[in-house]
């Protein structure tokens, strides 16, 4: 009888046996927290598994080696390739716990911040790419590159605008922001809620918001990553570097495990559509017409925790 963690490894795996390939784009902060390292290694363990395809990854960061940090990781997990873009022209900070000493660390291609593509280029490039409703926009930071592609034009790309592109191309957007049915977060409030509030009136699809309250409770990035990972990891690094593996919530990760459990550890609200004030506070309005819904906690965050771990020190069974 297994027990433990292999139950709980076990359990994760029959319940995703049959699910498809989910095309992704990442938009991510990757600076001030880890739990964007954390995320980042989850999505190529799946990517390892053809559970995901990695289109691409946004850095929306003013971090001077967020970029570069994003690239290490890539090269680390063997996709060296994978575009990156940033948001272009804007002041930039030194500021990361863990971005310079990884970008010092280890091998990847970017040699500074301009050199990734302009983020706008490469969703808009990404997207166009793609057969239709087939990608999902994850994005676990603020919004103002998710803004930009909304807000954008016809090109030498696409003849399509930036939300023709989306309502194109796009099946889901999937966002660890907010707090429900109310409250005030990071990624809405700071340093962008302007960049909130056009992406989240103006989608024009389906939204799945994975809200601070879910995440907050999932503590992850502790003594089990540290004994598991590598020493010569980024994933180690980071995490070292952070707060030496003193655990940390996850509030990244939890919108990834949604994508490929879907039915497995929460529940979704009843359809309706997140309220965003001009301070990045967020209510949430019933309407059974909208197309917008949050996590609910259904599985104790301690259970999800053990899969999330797993996740991202690269344990996965085949036969998924």
């Amino acid at each position: 009888m297994k027990t433990g963690f292999s139950l709980y490894l076990l359990c994760f795996i029959s319940g995703i046996t049959l699910a498809q390939t989910e095309k992704i784009i990442l938009d991510t902060d990757l600076d001030s927290d880890v739990d964007d390292v954390g995320a980042l290694a989850m999505l190529h363990t799946l990517a390892d598994h053809d559970r995901v395809e990695i289109l691409g990854v946004i850095v929306t960061s003013d971090d001077l080696f967020a970029p570069q940090c994003a690239d290490v990781l890539n090269h680390y997990f063997k996709r060296p390739d994978i575009p990156i873009g940033v948001e272009k022209g804007i002041p930039l900070n030194d500021f990361s716990r863990y971005t310079r000493a990884l970008s010092q660390a280890f091998p990847h291609r970017l040699k500074e911040y301009n050199d990734a593509e302009d983020a706008t280029q490469v969703y808009r490039r990404l997207l166009a790419s793609q057969p239709d409703s087939s990608v999902t926009i994850v994005t676990i930071g603020h919004l103002t590159n998710l803004r930009h592609l909304i807000e954008s034009t016809p090109d030498a790309i696409s003849e399509l605008s930036g939300l023709q592109l989306i309502e194109k191309k796009v099946k889901l957007w999937a966002c660890m922001g907010g707090r429900f049915p109310e409250g005030k977060e990071a990624n809405f409030y700071r340093p962008d809620p302007e960049s909130t509030k056009i992406a989240v009136n103006r989608w024009p699809g389906r939204v799945i918001y994975s809200g601070w309250e879910i995440g907050n409770e999932i503590i992850t990035g502790g003594t089990y990553l540290k004994k598991s990972l590598p020493t010569e990891s980024p994933v180690y690094l980071g995490y070292k570097l952070f707060n030496d593996f003193a655990g940390r919530q996850s509030w990244d990760q939890s919108i990834l495990l949604y994508l490929i459990s879907p039915d497995s550890y929460w529940e979704l609200s009843l359809r309706g559509k997140a309220l965003v004030s001009e301070d990045g506070s967020n209510a949430w309005e019933m309407d059974k017409e909208a197309n917008q819904q949050y996590l609910i906690e259904k599985t104790t965050p301690t259970e999800v925790a053990k899969i999330m771990d797993a996740l991202m020190v690269g344990q996965y069974r085949d036969g998924f």
